[in-house]
């Protein structure tokens, strides 16, 4: 087992790049840590500079770590090393609550075999924009176009509010760390209000898109994803995002604007000790 320092952590990425879709969580954890993004983890691997197992645990001195929600996730490509990790290295404190997410149903298995109380609770697509190409020209009237914009910090309750997951301590902190430092993009009203707008997650996946129900059927989903896409292609940031078994509507949406997936690939996440 060795824990990565900075060198390291770049090195992982070009690995992991070469795995993509499959490695895409703990790729983009990875990419935004090497941009000097906040984060909540450190990253442990079973061997160096040959890994084949990369885990990403909370960072017990992280000073973000004692106000969010400890987050876990790997990517490996041996299911003998991984149990390993899992059960006998103590790589992981399992007697805490932690979430682990954005993990690859084929270690279903594993993850069910280890005897600490579990649930899963999302079964999710995973999907990406390889070629910005691939987005559909859409026409934004030009009353809307200055209405395009980024949320800032007084914008935090109220994307916390509407968050499927939010509404309290933890979200609202979550939601502030993702506004004040990770891309955002918004619509607003004629009075500056936001009524529609999507976010990017600490592992870079777009997420939290959300429209007041007054604006729906605008098309506003439409022109927040593929501003959001176009921005990041042309920054050279990963294009992709997680959407549950059972959102068909997001589903056909991300469908629709050129987002594809690898259909033998889900993702699953779950609680521990909860």
């Amino acid at each position: 087992m060795k824990i990565l320092n900075k060198a390291e952590l770049r090195q992982a990425e070009k690995v992991l790049q070469s795995y993509l879709p499959r490695s895409f969580m703990v790729y983009g954890f990875l990419f935004g840590m090497n941009r000097n993004k906040p984060q909540t983890l450190e990253v442990v691997v079973d061997s160096w500079p040959d890994f084949k197992t990369i885990i990403f645990r909370p960072h017990q001195k992280n000073e973000y770590a004692l106000f969010l929600s400890k987050v876990v996730t790997f990517f490996s490509t041996d299911e003998k090393i991984l149990k390993r990790m899992l059960t006998e290295d103590n790589i992981l404190d399992w007697n805490q609550y932690f979430e682990m997410i954005g993990i690859d149903i084929c270690h279903v298995t594993i993850l069910k075999g280890i005897s600490v109380k579990s649930r899963q609770w999302s079964v999710e697509h995973l999907l990406e924009l390889k070629d910005p190409n691939l987005l559909p020209q859409l026409r934004v009237n030009s009353d809307l176009e200055p209405r395009i914009s980024s949320l800032n910090e007084s914008h935090i309750s109220l994307v916390n509010k509407t968050w499927k997951y939010g509404g309290d301590e933890k979200s609202f902190q979550l939601v502030k760390l993702l506004i004040s430092h990770f891309p955002t993009c918004c619509i607003t009203d004629e009075e500056g209000r936001p009524v529609s707008w999507v976010l990017l997650y600490d592992c870079y996946a777009m997420g939290m898109l959300y429209t007041a129900p007054e604006y729906r059927r605008r098309g506003y989903a439409k022109i927040l994803i593929s501003t959001m896409a176009t921005r990041l292609h042309s920054q050279g940031y990963p294009v992709y995002c997680y959407i549950q078994e059972e959102n068909q509507l997001s589903y056909s949406l991300f469908k629709k604007l050129g987002f594809t997936e690898d259909p033998s690939y889900r993702a699953v996440c779950y609680e521990f000790n909860r």
